[in-house]
């Protein structure tokens, strides 16, 4: 049989593991990434349609995380959505002219923001705006277009086919 402080010492290591486990659980759960978050400097972009852009999206350059989205709101004037974007200081040298388009991560996975980076010698700093967006591609939109744009075609060929077709064949 164990001795009791063993067994005692066992349980605790047991508990220590358990406790650090819950920790590092919550915090994927809550978003949170580490207790000392990293510097970083807001960016602002403007976007028609963001489709399915949340709060905490990631912000890419290349596949490569760079910041996320921390704030989403509606233009009152322009109907436009303002998505305000955290971007690591370490990625400080980001051109101004860069361009900035909402994608989707697979066929049906979260949406993100790219930033394609251009030529320019000045760069991104605390508020700026990039100017060059690419509104997100809604899925449902574009099926929507497709199954309009074959309806129509369907009708009106269908149509023009059985009319012709049935004249020739009653002047003969």
């Amino acid at each position: 049989m164990l001795p009791q402080r063993l067994i005692e010492s066992l349980v605790g290591l047991f508990l220590l593991f358990a406790i650090i486990a819950l920790t590092v659980l919550a915090f994927k759960v809550s978003g949170l990434t580490s207790l000392f978050p990293s510097k970083t400097y807001t960016v602002i972009a403007s976007f028609d349609d963001i489709g399915g852009l949340k709060v905490r999206s990631s912000v890419k350059i290349g596949g490569v995380q760079i910041g996320e989205v921390s704030d989403i709101t509606l233009d009152p004037v322009t109907f436009r959505a303002i998505v305000k974007m955290r971007i690591e200081d370490q990625f400080n040298d980001i051109p101004d002219d860069s361009s900035a388009g909402i994608f989707t991560a697979g066929l049906l996975g979260d949406n993100y923001i790219s930033i394609t980076p251009m030529y320019s010698k000045t760069f991104l700093k605390e508020g700026s705006q990039i100017e060059i967006t690419r509104s997100a591609m809604v899925l449902e939109k574009l099926i929507g277009q497709l199954i309009y744009k074959i309806g129509n075609s369907g009708t009106d060929g269908t149509k023009q086919n059985t009319t012709g077709n049935g004249d020739q064949h009653a002047n003969q």
